[in-house]
């Protein structure tokens, strides 16, 4: 058995840029994985991804010609059933040591080849052999076929290829784009396989105007990548082309100078990778009176419709200069730029006109348009959106300021909707809300409310600023909580991936902006104050909203570093300022790090079981009548409590929730030895219920910061 490199190639037409990088890792991970599963690879053989607009390959290292044999034991059937009373194999025994290929001629000898071994309760037959290890050809083609299979194609094509035999003919072949060439060499042998109507060979396209020669013969697996791009004109690896292209960009905008760099776009980045097979970017420009039209939208239209990389000044401000990522590298670039300049100027032209056209309606003239656009079925239009929005802004901002913030977030949440109905958005709906704030600056509106109708919308994603003003707090948080309470209160929740109204990341913008904001207001209030705001469009579904909030904060408190366990002390009380629940957490961190920490822990989960089984009878109340302590060890608890609880309770009051904890720590000994001494469960009724007032008490007094039991593990 000896070892030697693989590749494996699929050219095709243009793959979907979108999809290429996913589909060329798939492909190779897949193609490995099972070479390996069936011994032709090995933990150690390494995988190389390749994936260009028109290719899709894998790269492995150490690739056996064959696996080794594997030695199988077989359980056949219990001895009762394959041996007679004489010890002679029944005939339900011979017939499947035949199925199994194993020679039965004479039954006695195929008989004493067998083992016997204990399996359970009976004793059992089993049959050792040996099975060939697979050859290269034949696992390649199960792991190649497997490979195609696999592949996370975001939508299959259906196409016909003329058939390869003496009588012609046609076959169909569905796979993402049409299929033409194979490459599958172990070292410099080629391994005919086959795959989408093709024969495996050695030779492949290179680029589709600049390749040297054509076909490209590659004269091993290890030289692909090198003869690609020397011969064929093309860089196979997507990672090298992508680092190419951020090279390039780098010292293009270097050349222009005066601080200019291109605009960080990953997404961008990696859809030109795709759509290239050997990168060279030119400088191109356009005219300066387009730098009129507010940047965000001349960015959009270049990054959206043409995949360039607009240039940015050291300021943060769009130049009139971007970058093209071409896919051919003449002498003469001069009709490359001159080209993409003529594309673009249209582009850029109707962005104008789009702006020029709706700065002559003011924002509030747009208003009554949206009764007319329907938001949902069964939650009305926009027009009632708007409205919804506004009151939930008003009884907020009622809560965190005077009159102006009121009169701020009113107008702002009357506003934050009208450019939906203007041509810009219409156009480039990635700018709703952005444009809102410059046509409200126009309409001379004043930064705050101009600031809080363009930020209303954040945060957008994980990482996304907050809103810059309270104006658009309140805002943004009434639009959110508007789509949370609506969507749940008609039953429209997310499920598994689907979440097409995005609650989950409206809820952790709440989160975001309750915490980070320090906002001092509870949940549940929030919640609850907005259903009013529906009439009867809705039914109340807080409760199930505030468990999802809940849990998608467990979810971000965990991601932060903060322990399962930790997490679930501090929600399991339902805290209502989110803001106070960071320094809960560490308060249960200190604690947990305390000696005392485990046995009061332990102590309190005790007590919590014996108070639930208690109140199944009826309500335990927290009230001691010290008269009727008769164990020196319940009094001593008491005493305890009487001392130590103040303290911590003002502690408490005062923020300090560490040392609240930590106060309560001394309790240990005196709740150890009630627990050692006292019967809680007492025949005598005044007794028992006594005992049960001064372990609610305690419960009450341990768990304000978090219920202490969850850190038992």
């Amino acid at each position: 058995m000896t070892t030697q490199n693989l590749l494996v190639e699929l050219f095709v037409e243009e793959l979907p840029p979108k999809a290429l990088q996913k589909l060329g890792d798939a492909f190779a991970t897949v193609l490995a994985d099972q070479l390996k599963a069936l011994g032709l690879a090995t933990a150690a053989s390494a995988v190389t991804p390749f994936a260009s607009p028109r290719r899709l390959a894998a790269h492995v290292t150490a690739v056996a010609d064959k696996a080794a044999d594997k030695a199988v034991q077989q359980k056949l059937m219990p001895v009762t059933v394959g041996l007679d009373a004489s010890g002679n194999a029944t005939p339900a025994l011979l017939k499947k040591l035949q199925a199994l290929g194993a020679d039965v001629s004479d039954p006695a000898a195929a008989v004493a080849a067998l083992k016997r071994a204990q399996d359970g309760k009976a004793e059992a037959l089993f049959y050792d052999s040996v099975v060939p290890g697979a050859t290269l050809q034949v696992g390649l083609q199960k792991a190649l076929d497997e490979a195609i299979a696999k592949l996370p194609i975001p939508k299959v094509m259906s196409y016909q290829l003329e058939t390869d035999c003496e009588l012609p003919g046609w076959t169909s072949v569905n796979f993402v784009r049409p299929a033409h060439g194979l490459v599958a060499l172990h070292g410099s042998t080629v391994v005919p396989v086959k795959a989408l109507g093709l024969t495996a060979g050695n030779s492949t396209q290179g680029h589709r105007f600049e390749a040297a020669v054509s076909p490209v013969v590659l004269h091993d697996a290890d030289s692909y990548a090198a003869t690609l791009r020397k011969d064929g004109a093309v860089i196979a690896s997507f990672a090298e082309r992508k680092a190419e292209i951020a090279r390039q960009l780098a010292a293009a905008a270097a050349k222009v100078g005066n601080g200019a760099r291109p605009i960080e776009d990953e997404a961008l980045l990696d859809e030109v990778t795709a759509l290239v097979e050997r990168p060279n970017v030119v400088i191109c420009q356009f005219e300066e009176q387009f730098l009129g039209v507010p940047q965000e939208c001349l960015i959009l239209t270049m990054k959206a419709n043409q995949k360039y990389f607009p240039l940015l000044d050291a300021a943060g401000k769009l130049t009139n200069k971007f970058l093209v990522v071409s896919n051919i590298s003449p002498d003469d670039t001069s009709f490359v730029t001159g080209g993409n300049e003529r594309v673009v100027r249209p582009r850029l032209a109707d962005a104008k006109f789009f702006f020029d056209q709706d700065r002559k309606k003011t924002l509030a003239s747009r208003v009554e348009g949206l009764g007319k656009v329907v938001y949902h079925n069964k939650l009305g239009t926009q027009g009632e959106r708007v409205e919804r929005v506004r009151a939930i802004a008003k009884a907020i901002a009622t809560q965190l300021g005077d009159a102006q913030l009121v009169a701020d977030a009113d107008q702002a949440a009357q506003l934050a909707k009208t450019d939906l109905v203007t041509d810009m958005v219409g156009e480039f709906p990635e700018l709703q809300g952005i444009m809102g704030g410059y046509y409200a600056l126009n309409d001379g509106l004043g930064e705050t409310v101009a600031h809080a109708i363009e930020d209303h919308y954040k945060p957008r994603f994980a990482g996304d600023a907050l809103p810059r003003n309270m104006a658009g707090v309140v805002v943004a948080l009434a639009d959110k909580l508007e789509t949370l309470v609506g969507m749940f209160g008609i039953g429209n929740l997310p499920t598994g991936d689907r979440d097409p109204f995005a609650l989950r990341r409206h809820a952790l913008g709440v989160i975001r902006m309750l915490v980070e904001k320090d906002l001092p207001l509870d949940l549940s209030a929030l919640l609850a104050g907005a259903v009013p705001a529906f009439g009867d469009k809705i039914t109340d579904a807080s409760a199930a909203l505030a468990d999802f909030i809940y849990d998608r904060l467990a979810g971000s408190l965990r991601e932060q570093g903060y322990s399962a366990q930790e997490v679930d002390a501090v929600l399991a009380l339902r805290p209502q300022r989110l803001a106070l629940i960071e320094k809960q957490l560490a308060a249960v961190r200190a604690f947990a790090s305390l000696p005392e920490a485990p046995a009061l822990a332990a102590a309190n989960k005790r007590v919590g079981n014996i108070l639930k089984k208690a109140e199944v009878e009826g309500p335990v109340d927290a009230h001691v009548n010290p008269a009727l302590l008769a164990e020196q060890a319940e009094k001593d608890l008491f005493a305890a409590l009487q001392r130590f609880v103040p303290e911590a309770d003002a502690q408490y009051d005062a923020g300090d929730y560490t040392a609240s904890l930590q106060t309560l720590a001394v309790l240990r000994a005196p709740v150890d030895a009630f627990f050692d001494d006292v019967m809680v469960n007492a025949e005598q009724l005044d007794l028992r219920l006594n005992r049960q007032g001064l372990l609610k008490s305690l419960h009450k007094a341990m768990n304000r910061v978090a219920d202490l039991s969850r850190l038992v593990a």
